[in-house]
């Protein structure tokens, strides 16, 4: 297979019988997008033999390659399957396990909610963190207790490895990894288009079995999109309730219920990424960028960003002005 010269990044998604339609549907939509009529990556679609597999819910897929477009893959996705042998049995068929063995320290590995079965079976997440659809948890450690299973978090991002939890955390998972391949403004851009929410952090926890408000209940939405025109100014508890006409007791259990957060880490969340936009999109100083995301003092920008991602907001800026695109090659 002849890798295009013109496109920086390759992007394997490999298909396996029993496939689940969503996790499917997540990755090649996200990473077949473009900005500016540019492609952001080369996806390809694989399958063993090249052939056509099931889906689960009654359909079958083709691949347009079969497994030998892993071998110049930069990065190999796994989206989740709700059947076959590293599901139920915890092995994988020789062929895919070799491919995928061939492909570890050399391309980044990407899993989507119970994708990392398949991952796990070819020995690859071994003394490594993970994570997975919750309500597999009990099977995944009793199949490969080797891995360091985190299965209260949406993503794990292990460098070269990178595991999602169930469904919607797919979608968390790729938009991160849209983030730090080409920047949040593109990656904003793309959930933008896609109309969900921009960032979610790996660290949140999985919404396991959460109680839905009840029916009747008012929505703290129309405050929350308030709060994002309102990121620069002060916003206490007290008011944020006024502005939803209810009282802080309801507030804060109707936007806990709403967003698995407390109002102040939802609120931190998103100055967190406004910071990061303009350090990505502005020459702004790092004081006027810390006052317009609504951080009292530089300080304090400093600590939230680096809780956030690890660096200070100049060296975050350096990262991705020096490169706009700093894409690995994963050779």
């Amino acid at each position: 297979m002849c890798k295009n010269p013109a496109m920086a990044h390759r992007v394997a998604i490999l298909v396996l019988d029993q496939v689940a339609p969503f996790d499917l549907g997540i990755v090649t939509h996200l990473f077949h997008m473009d900005e500016g009529g540019v492609p952001l990556y080369e996806t390809v679609v694989c399958t063993p033999g090249g052939s056509a597999v099931q889906v689960s819910g009654g359909f079958k897929v083709v691949g347009e390659h079969g497994l030998e477009a892993l071998r110049d893959a930069d990065t190999v996705i796994i989206p989740g399957i709700h059947d076959g042998p590293a599901l139920t049995e915890g092995t994988l068929a020789e062929p895919v396990l070799g491919a995928l063995r061939a492909a570890a320290g050399r391309a980044r590995l990407v899993s989507i909610c119970t994708g990392a079965f398949v991952l796990a079976a070819a020995g690859l997440l071994d003394g490594r963190p993970a994570t997975t659809h919750w309500r597999h948890a009990d099977r995944f450690r009793a199949f490969f207790p080797r891995v360091e299973l985190n299965a209260d978090v949406l993503y794990v991002d292990d460098g070269d490895i990178l595991t999602s939890a169930g469904v919607a955390a797919g979608i968390d998972l790729c938009l991160h990894i849209l983030r730090a391949d080409h920047g949040s403004e593109i990656a904003n851009a793309v959930a933008r288009r896609c109309v969900v929410a921009p960032w979610r952090e790996g660290g949140q926890a999985q919404f396991v079995e959460r109680p839905l408000p009840e029916v009747g209940d008012a929505t703290t939405g129309p405050t929350r999109a308030w709060m994002l025109e309102h990121l620069d100014e002060p916003l206490d508890l007290a008011g944020l309730a006024a502005h939803a006409r209810t009282s802080v007791r309801t507030f804060t259990r109707r936007f806990r219920e709403e967003t698995g957060l407390s109002p102040a880490r939802w609120l931190t969340r998103q100055r967190v990424d406004h910071a990061r936009h303009l350090l990505e999109a502005t020459g702004l100083p790092v004081d006027q960028v810390a006052a317009l995301s609504g951080f009292s003092t530089a300080v304090s920008l400093r600590q939230h960003l680096h809780a956030a991602v690890g660096v200070a907001p100049l060296a975050y800026r350096r990262t991705f002005r020096a490169s706009p695109h700093p894409v690995p090659s994963g050779r």
